[in-house]
């Protein structure tokens, strides 16, 4: 008999075949291979404290190599401030950043939130070609609009 979170896995796997998502794929099958082989009681803590920080790190890596390989160098980065493109993407990241803050905040505080965070991740991955940061945005604005909420309802509106 499969147990809820293998039944679980198997049909995010088969939402990653309909929404044909490759990362969500990989990432069930090497769950599930984890978990058949054993090694989930000792592997699983380590993905979940670590995962998130060495993800991060590895995508910096990735978009940090067109400076390593020379691609961009200063001059790159004085021609594109002159752009405002180049201003709404340096404030777009500011605000990413603090909105993100947030929401490592929000599931630190309020754990509970994290299922429906990653259910709506794991849609937009799947069926909307969605890249799988939702989980920590997602809980910076459902942090933001909280604190709105809470504004709005401490003054009486």
């Amino acid at each position: 008999m499969l147990s809820q979170a293998t039944l679980f896995l198997m049909i995010l796997l088969v939402i990653g075949f309909i929404g044909k998502n490759s990362s969500l794929i990989i990432a069930v099958l090497a769950l599930l291979l984890v978990k058949w082989v054993g090694l989930g009681d000792k592997v699983f803590p380590f993905m979940q404290a670590k995962g998130l920080p060495i993800a991060i790190t590895i995508l910096t890596v990735a978009v940090l190599v067109p400076i390593a390989t020379g691609e961009i160098g200063f001059t790159q980065l004085k021609d594109a401030l002159k752009s405002y493109y180049a201003w709404i993407a340096l404030a777009s990241g500011v605000l990413v950043a603090l909105i993100a803050k947030g929401g490592v905040e929000l599931l630190q505080s309020d754990p509970h939130i994290t299922a429906a965070l990653v259910i709506g991740t794991i849609l937009a991955v799947a069926f909307f070609n969605g890249v799988a940061v939702g989980p920590l945005i997602g809980a910076g604005i459902a942090y933001a609009v909280m604190k709105v909420v809470e504004l709005f309802s401490a003054s009486g509106g």
